[in-house]
C-alpha cells in the first residue's frame, strides 16, 4: 500500500485519468472529492462489500 500525506486542496493523481482531491478536513474526518471517468465505478467500502454480498443498492435520501 502506498500511504501518501496530503494537505486541504491538494490532488493525487491515478494513471491518466483519476484524481483525488483532499476537499476538507475537520478533526478526524477527511472529505475527498474523486474525478474519474464514468466508466469507472467508485465506492466507499461498506458499500463496495454490501454490493459483493448481494445487498441492493440503497439511495441516499
Amino acid at each position: 500500500m502506498l500511504v501518501l500525506s496530503r494537505q486541504k486542496e491538494q490532488t493525487i493523481v491515478i494513471g491518466d485519468d483519476i484524481r483525488i482531491t483532499i476537499v476538507d478536513v475537520k478533526g478526524d474526518k477527511v472529505r475527498v472529492g474523486i474525478d474519474a471517468p464514468r466508466n469507472v465505478t467508485v465506492h466507499r467500502e461498506e458499500v463496495f462489500l454490501a454490493l459483493a454480498a448481494g445487498e441492493p443498492e440503497r439511495r441516499a435520501a
